[in-house]
């Protein structure tokens, strides 16, 4: 019975044609002109507000690049992911959505799944990084004041190598980039897993390293940030001003990267959710219409960053001068006091005189 069962599943595993091979044009799009249009203004919005807000990120940044600390290096190297993907990416897509068809055929299908993939692994790799900078810095103390920029520099080689290796291992043969279901975007080949042993270990692969490990590190280092945190505050408080200051430094740096860090997997969860449905679910089981959603919200990812990044840093920068207000404000008043003492000092010895 089993080789049976086994039989069967290798047979329907070689009968399986993906969606792009059933028709004469997998180009073509799916969805209404109607749904096609909006779609298309949807990333058109998406795509000015990543890249001004991504570009306005990576030049204030530029004007204090020798104070960087580590975490915000790879703040930038995220904005510069997020500038990639809307600049090299969109503009693609927008087009074939306006025109109701993949307007660049098969070699640019593979270049805009490239570049996709590309940047989003790079993304993700680099959140990694920065939540292993954080916890390190946050609940080891003795290795987070070891980091130093040039680790991050070093850190930032290894993403990249990282990210091109995955991006380009679909080319050597071992998977492929497709069409989506509703025509007008490209992708990973996900469907590779339906028909073949080899394409379920590429796909299995992809997922591994380049999803479920990376969020996996990203889940432990802040859960361990959170607990360290709840029971270091009271130990903070009796520490002396400039241990306070970069601690409250250290704690601005960890908001940041937690909520872009949110933020990215929630926009990306979905569409990993449909993919692997598609890789090893019930084939062709997703509607068209209900996938191209999961797309959008992930295409979406690149614009969250910068405000995040924008609205943590003015809180901060409020509190700080706050702070100082108040510091000025009480020095104001210890030295009109200190004067005021000394004035009437001088009175006194001039009436006893």
């Amino acid at each position: 019975m089993s080789g049976m069962a086994s039989d069967h599943n290798s047979s329907s595993q070689e009968e399986y044609i993906p969606h792009y091979l059933q028709k004469e044009d997998p180009f073509a799009s799916k969805l209404s002109r109607e749904a096609d249009i909006i779609a298309g203004f949807y990333l058109t919005i998406i795509g000015i507000l990543s890249t001004l807000g991504n570009g306005y990120v990576i030049f204030m940044s530029s004007k204090r690049k020798k104070k960087l600390r580590p975490a915000e290096i790879m703040t930038v190297n995220l904005a510069v992911c997020d500038l990639g993907i809307s600049v090299v990416g969109k503009p693609f897509s927008i087009i074939s959505f306006f025109s109701h068809r993949w307007m660049f055929g098969w070699i640019g299908c593979r270049w805009y799944g490239w570049a996709g993939f590309f940047f989003g692994c790079a993304s993700l790799i680099t959140m990694t990084a920065v939540s292993l900078d954080r916890y390190l810095k946050i609940c080891h103390l003795s290795y987070g004041t070891w980091l130093k920029r040039h680790h991050a520099f070093i850190c930032l080689a290894v993403i990249w190598a990282y990210a091109t290796f995955w991006a380009t291992v679909p080319f050597a043969g071992a998977g492929s980039y497709a069409p989506e279901p509703f025509g007008t975007s490209c992708t990973l080949d996900w469907w590779l897993a339906q028909a073949s042993v080899a394409g379920q270990a590429f796909v299995l692969s992809i997922l591994f390293f380049c999803l479920l490990f990376p969020t996996a590190v990203i889940v432990f280092s802040y859960v361990k940030i959170i607990l360290k945190v709840k029971s270091s505050t009271k130990e903070v408080a009796h520490y002396d001003t400039r241990i306070q200051n970069s601690h409250i430094l250290e704690m601005k740096l960890t908001k940041v990267a937690m909520l872009i860090c949110a933020g990215f997997l929630l926009a990306w969860i979905p569409y990993a959710v449909v993919s692997v449905w598609s890789a090893f679910g019930r084939p062709d089981s997703v509607p068209i219409q209900f996938s191209v959603v999961p797309t959008l919200l992930a295409k979406s990812a690149a614009m969250y960053n910068p405000i995040i990044y924008q609205v943590i840093d003015c809180k901060f920068a409020c509190c700080r001068s706050g702070g100082l207000k108040a510091k000025s404000s009480l020095k104001k008043s210890r030295t009109y006091t200190i004067s005021a003492h000394r004035d009437s000092a001088a009175m006194n010895e001039t009436q006893l005189e």
